[in-house]
């Protein structure tokens, strides 16, 4: 048995440590605080979690419960994680629960996490030292302003206060009381490190007057000015633009990735699962006469997962392939890459169309053609193929069906990456619900779909790729950094 305290950093995912995500990936449970980041959350996939925060005025577990529980699931002899916003041992409780816990023989870890403070100031660009402005930093508490020396504190170069947002006018007139200049330069930043971090800068006395929502990091001292030039975060050219990804949550992963580097809030909608087909049967026979085919064409990842997950579970190998290879786009031929198998045949724009304008070149006649697809595709590039006397065997890969996401989220623009996240959307929510948005297509087959439910799209991707939609996005947005 054994509880493992881990800190998980200020809310950026991506400044998880490795130590912390190896954690949460073998839990059997999670006790999470309020301000535990979401996404960490979803990496413990086989535990039970439990919810333990505590926010001003709502304590929903007492601090005294949260140890007696922590002490009773240890006994079970299972692996518990603490899982704590920034770092377990600054401001976060830490020392009280390891207390507790050495007090009953119950063995821990304690796992540092990016402290909201450090992660604050750098997100908010503003250094903690500085060789012209600081040479040292206190890091204080504000729930209780009249706990604090402030005789002392008020000399110290930079000060980094915690949880200090609902007492800051207490804070500010008690650090001016003790001779700290009213004009001391002065930021509050909210949310740090996360889509919608926001920063207000001003000096002791000015921030007073404005409105700080929790929760907020206030650093006060000289640092603070370079915030005005040195703040990357809030600069990036999507920052606080929320944006609704409604692919299958797997094949979003690398467009989210984009997404949230450029600054935006991801909001995953998932209309799209990917389903195993009604029956095997159709590619396991084309599979089971493999090298009989002198075309391959995949239209997507999933149908190459597919065939590639059914042709490790036959007899056959990729020795029985002497098919040339066409790929509609450059994900599905990064997905036959990762097979060690080299693309023929690329076509220009990633739509069906012009897959059958890059194959024009090539004899068709008599020639055998596999395509591993989805259940409900078109059937534009068969037919096509049969009337240029191909002989063409499609074989059901698998299957498209509409998870239960739910209602759709408030968000400022919306991805559609098929027609069928499209019809999804809107089985899943009422017909006036994508009015709300911004819409970003794929490409004129989506768009087609979008146009024929009365909708038009704000932008239409070109190339007709998640890149390209990311980039059509991006030109809606001119930012000072671009």
């Amino acid at each position: 048995m054994k509880v493992y305290l881990v800190g998980s950093g200020p809310g950026d995912p991506n400044l998880l440590t490795l130590k912390a995500k190896a954690l949460l990936e073998s839990a059997d449970v999670v006790l999470y605080d309020h301000l535990a980041s979401p996404e960490a959350l979803r990496l413990a996939t086989r535990a039970e979690k439990i919810y333990v925060g505590k926010v001003r005025d709502n304590h929903s577990v007492p601090q005294e419960d949260i140890v007696s529980l922590m002490i009773d699931l240890a006994h079970s002899q299972r692996r518990i994680v603490r899982l704590k916003g920034g770092d377990p041992y600054l401001f976060g409780r830490g020392g009280e629960e390891c207390e507790a816990l050495a007090a009953a023989g119950i063995p821990f870890e304690v796992v540092p996490g990016i402290s909201s403070a450090i992660g604050a100031a750098a997100y908010a660009g503003i250094p903690l030292t500085h060789r012209d402005y600081s040479s040292c930093v206190a890091f204080l508490t504000g729930h209780h302003p009249d706990s604090i020396d402030w005789s002392k504190v008020a000399r110290v170069d930079t000060l980094a206060i915690f949880m200090g947002a609902f007492h800051y006018p207490e804070l500010a007139a008690a650090l001016i009381a003790s001779g700290r200049p009213a004009d001391t330069p002065a930021a509050a930043v909210t949310w740090a490190t996360r889509p919608e971090q926001h920063t207000v800068v001003g000096t002791i006395s000015s921030l007073a007057a404005k409105k700080i929502l929790a929760p907020a990091m206030i650093i006060i001292g000289p640092v603070a000015q370079l915030g005005a030039r040195l703040n990357w975060h809030e600069r990036l050219p999507l920052h606080g633009v929320r944006i609704a990804v409604t692919r299958a949550l797997k094949a979003s992963r690398d467009m989210a990735d984009q997404l949230t580097a450029l600054g935006a809030q991801v909001l995953e909608y998932p209309t799209i699962a990917i389903a195993p087909p009604s029956s095997w049967q159709s590619l396991d026979q084309a599979i089971a006469k493999l090298e009989s085919f002198d075309w391959l064409i995949f239209t997507s990842v999933n149908a190459v997962e597919s065939f590639a997950t059914r042709l490790r579970q036959s007899p056959r190998d990729l020795r029985a392939l002497r098919a040339r290879i066409c790929a509609i786009g450059p994900a599905t031929r990064r997905a036959i890459e990762d097979m060690h198998l080299k693309v023929d045949v690329l076509p220009a724009e990633y739509v069906a169309e012009s897959l059958l304008s890059a194959l024009a070149g090539f004899p068709l006649a008599g020639k055998r053609v596999l395509i591993p697809r989805a259940a409900s595709a078109r059937d534009t590039v068969p037919q096509a193929l049969l009337a240029q006397g191909a002989v063409v065997e499609i074989a059901e890969a698998y299957r498209t069906v509409v998870p239960d996401s739910g209602p759709a989220p408030e968000a400022d623009w919306i991805t559609f990456t098929s027609s069928s996240t499209v019809k999804n959307f809107l089985a899943l929510n009422p017909p006036e619900a994508i009015h709300r948005y911004r819409i970003a297509s794929i490409g004129p087959i989506t768009t087609q779909t979008l146009l024929l439910h009365g909708v038009q799209p704000s932008v239409e991707a070109k190339p007709h790729t998640t890149t390209g939609i990311i980039d059509a996005i991006l030109q809606q947005h001119p930012h000072p950094s671009r």
